[in-house]
């Protein structure tokens, strides 16, 4: 058990306990030296007293603490004697010393050398405060008494800051151990046990904030213990409490700032209106020089300053320091804190820091300034893949900011695309039109670029493919140098292309988005093309199906792999690559690994600002369906599609194949009537698309009418129907073999079945095999000369397994549910009466019987009289056949 101190000097923080046994476990199993090096309050003295009652070691220790001696050397060896004396082992060994004119610091080390030589007993020597001994021969000494002393004697050294005792020999020899400030920061589960032993009740979110700004600070933790215990509203206090809270700053008022000189407090002060702080800039708002060598030399001190990088260049200050900082500062004049801002906003600027430059003009209200810097760096930060940091610094402007200024208005509308919102980001644009005017001469030209950028994302996000195509195509001719702006064009057209089943062009532009983007070092960009890029790969109908295949796999897995190395993997631009993927690996019959690529597109991607991505991941979730045998599921996804089918402004292709599988899904689950009714209602240019004749085929051999799928499905084969991918075009050969089969034409249907098996074979393409099975046709073709034995193998296993595994189609539920007068009709079926006799039995006329008969036919996916009396017994709609 560890008390909480705030240190030496702070009784008052003393007293309540909290379990620390880490802490006490390292201690145990210490090396022959340990350092505790830590700010002030960070809970050294309390956690070695603890150390020391729980491992019961009072008697072997010799505790000095040296803020009692630094003022005499001769004491503070006095003292190293006496508590060595006081030690169990030591009291027979060390001889006494007293204060004398001569008494020497070497010769007392050399004598205790020699009075421990023969020490056989573990004994610690514990330094407490050793900061304060400061250099010189006293230092000199204890670091020759270290060095030279018997393996049994231990020593354990607290300090605010590192000491030069050749401890750096030591860690190369493995004989010492280091306990510094951040394995001293209590942790929340600490900090919570710490309020529950003050009698404090706190909810999870004060208690958060409590943490997040003591920073596990043992000593801002206890402080803040003791004032809540009389507090008459702890949650409100918790969200208040900082460095200007009065316990706290007199705290570090007197330990910390107080301590320094005043160029050191200067620096301090005035760049404390940073988050963060290097040498230059403080030199810069100093005045001063040497602001580098003074930040690292207050944080080798333990000053509350902390290194953010290895070289030790750049520096942040503890948030509760910096709160009493900023309260300090706050005595100077009003116009001396704006100034001191400004002038870090432009640093910040100049040096390549656009968030800070931009943080640092707000924070001066110099809002024409902030609206500046933010126009000129958010597309760079947003291709960075920071676009979050775009929308906070957005929310950092007053609400009606954007009334009075243009390039705020745009900015505005960017980050509402990034966000999802295109009908805000349109008003936004409007604005930011209709105010062009009001833009500078010497940036009006950026401005409109930028305006024609947002007109571009506006339209893609509504599907409006050709004014997207006609925006981004606009772009690439301004010939503007701004290769961010033309990597994000050339990105912008391919995906347009792509959803607009421009495959060709789709994939030279994204081709070049990708190289431009690798160049130009934009990896966010690239993984966004390389995601499109990818799908576009899996569309293409030119290549050769095994480089489709592949390219469209290798592709996808290099945007995923990139964005996981930039941690993006959870973020809207890498959601296409886990579509690609997942698709692909549905048409394979990989389920499981398909599903988690869908479940992760379904969490990344943005429907509102990418309609067609939606609508094709809602039609790979639906296929997945399929593959599991679940058409009822599948059915619920294909009707999804229609959500973000729904967004689409104008005419577009992508909506069609969704249709088409939802068709194929309905015929499956018997409800043909209603999948004619929908076919009825297209207009001729739908009708005629590749993939609504596949569904169509699918409804005629439904229907039990080859012919008609034979004929139906003609133009597609020929290719004067054309699909969207492969996977389509083997079921239209396969729908073929089956249609061919059927109308007793052998040689036909074994020609289109090794077609279906030329295409499926390099893709990996199984489940067109699942959803049209045909078991005796492909028994037949593997007594053929096939070229692909091992893939007909492989599909009349997996058919066969299907079979063993699967449950009954008749056992699924009809998808819409059967009326009482369905109902009524249904329990006659099995009876010899007709549906005269029937109408009689109900005193309904024969039309309605027949009307009836029908409708249950269609909702239980039956054709016939005896299949739907099969069908109702295996749903417990019937008695079983023999049963009364």
């Amino acid at each position: 058990m560890s008390a909480v101190s705030c240190g030496s000097g702070d009784s008052a923080a003393r007293g309540v306990v909290v379990s620390r046994h880490g802490l006490l476990a390292r201690l145990d199993g210490a090396a022959r030296v340990t350092q505790i090096a830590a700010p002030p309050g960070s809970g050294k003295t309390s956690l070695l007293r603890s150390w020391v009652d729980e491992a019961g070691l009072a008697d072997s220790v010799a505790w000095v603490a040296v803020h009692d001696t630094a003022r005499a050397p001769q004491r503070f060896w006095i003292s190293v004697a006496d508590a060595l004396r006081g030690t169990a082992a030591g009291a027979a060994l060390v001889r006494p010393l007293t204060a004398a004119p001569d008494l020497d610091g070497w010769a007392v080390v050399e004598r205790l050398l020699k009075d421990l030589a023969s020490l056989d007993d573990r004994t610690w020597l514990i330094i407490d405060d050793l900061h304060e001994l400061g250099p010189g021969d006293a230092q000199r000494q204890l670091e020759l008494l270290v060095t030279l002393a018997p393996p049994q004697l231990r020593f354990v050294l607290a300090t605010r800051q590192d000491v030069r005792l050749g401890l750096h020999r030591l860690r190369l020899e493995g004989e010492l151990t280091e306990i510094r400030a951040a394995d001293l920061r209590f942790t929340l589960d600490e900090s919570r046990a710490l309020f529950e032993r003050a009698g404090v009740e706190l909810s999870e979110p004060a208690l958060g904030m409590l943490y997040e700004r003591t920073e596990g600070w043992a000593a801002g933790l206890r402080m803040a213990a003791l004032s809540l215990a009389a507090h008459p509203d702890p949650e409100r206090f918790a969200a208040e409490f900082s460095g200007s809270e009065r316990t706290v700053a007199e705290y570090l008022l007197a330990e910390v700032l107080e301590q320094q000189n005043e160029p050191v407090r200067r620096l301090l002060l005035r760049t404390s209106v940073l988050d963060r702080v290097s040498g230059e800039l403080a030199d810069l708002l100093t005045g001063d020089g040497g602001g580098e060598r003074t930040l690292q030399d207050l944080e080798e001190a333990g000053v509350f300053v902390m290194s953010l990088d290895a070289r030790r260049s750049w520096f942040r200050y503890h948030r509760l320091f910096a709160d009493l900082l900023q309260l300090e500062l706050r005595r100077t004049p009003p116009g001396e804190v704006t100034r001191l801002h400004r002038a870090a906003a432009g640093w910040f600027a100049e040096h390549g820091h656009p968030e800070d430059a931009v943080r640092q003009a707000q924070a001066a209200q110099d809002w024409r300034l902030a609206a500046r810097l933010l126009a000129d760096h958010s597309l760079g930060l947003t291709l960075e893949g920071r676009g979050g940091s775009v929308h906070e610094l957005l929310a950092g402007f007053p609400a009606d900011a954007a009334a009075a200024d243009a390039e705020l208005a745009a900015q505005l509308a960017a980050d509402e695309v990034l966000q999802g919102s295109l009908e805000a980001a349109g008003r936004y644009l409007a604005l930011a039109a209709s105010q062009s005017a009001s833009v500078s001469t010497d940036r009006r030209g950026h401005f409109q670029l930028e305006l024609a950028r947002l007109r571009m994302a506006v339209a893609e996000g509504h599907g409006d493919l050709p004014a997207a195509i006609k925006e981004a195509q606009t772009l690439l001719a301004a010939e503007t140098g701004w290769e961010d702006l033309r990597a994000v064009a050339l990105t912008r057209l391919g995906i347009a292309e792509l959803w607009a089943l421009r495959i060709d062009e789709a994939e030279r532009h994204l081709e070049q988005a990708v190289a431009l983007a690798r160049r130009i070092r934009r990896p966010w960009l690239e993984v966004r093309a390389m995601a499109h890029w990818a799908w576009a790969a899996s569309s293409r109908s030119a290549a050769p199906a095994i480089e489709r295949i592949t390219q469209a796999i290798d592709r996808s897995t290099q945007a995923i792999k990139l964005a996981q190395a930039h941690g993006w993997t959870d973020e809207p631009v890498v959601a296409v690559a886990y579509l690609t993927l997942g698709a692909i690996r549905t048409w394979q019959l990989r389920l499981e690994e398909a599903e988690t690529l869908l479940d992760r597109a379904e969490r990344t991607l943005r429907v509102k600002t990418e309609p067609a991505a939606g609508l094709m991941l809602w039609q790979a979730r639906g296929m997945l369906e399929r593959a599991r045998g679940r058409d009822t599921e599948a059915l619920t996804a294909f009707q999804a599609a229609e959500r973000p089918a729904r967004l689409l402004v104008t005419a577009h292709p992508r909506p069609v194949p969704a249709r088409a599988y939802m068709l194929q899904t309905l015929a499956r689950l018997g409800q043909t009537g209603r999948a004619e009714r929908i076919l009825a209602d297209l207009d001729e240019q739908q009708g005629n698309q590749g993939e609504m004749r596949i569904a169509a085929a699918t409804l005629r051999l439904a229907k039990n009418d080859p012919l008609a799928a034979a004929s139906v499905l003609a133009p597609v084969l020929d290719g004067s129907a054309p699909v969207t991918n492969i996977a389509w075009l083997v079921q239209a050969f396969l729908l073929e073999a089956i249609a061919r089969d059927a109308v007793g034409d052998p040689g036909a249907a074994d020609r289109a079945l090794e077609q279906v098996l030329d295409l499926a074979e390099p893709d990996g393409i199984l489940l067109p095999f699942l959803l049209f099975p045909a078991p005796g046709l492909f028994q037949r073709h593997a007594r053929q000369r096939t070229a692909h034995a091992s893939l007909l193998a492989d599909i009349r296993g997996l058919l066969a397994s299907k079979t063993r595994a699967a449950p009954s189609a008749m056992s699924q539920p009809p998808l819409v549910p059967l009326s009482n007068s369905e109902i009524r009709v249904l329990r006659y079926l099995p009876t010899n009466l007709s549906a005269p006799d029937i109408a009689s039995e109900l005193y309904v006329s024969p039309n309605t019987i027949k009307t009836h008969i029908r409708h249950l036919y269609e909702k239980l996916g039956t054709h016939q009289r005896s299949e739907a009396v099969t069908r109702a017994r295996a749903l417990g709609l019937l008695a079983p056949a023999g049963r009364r």
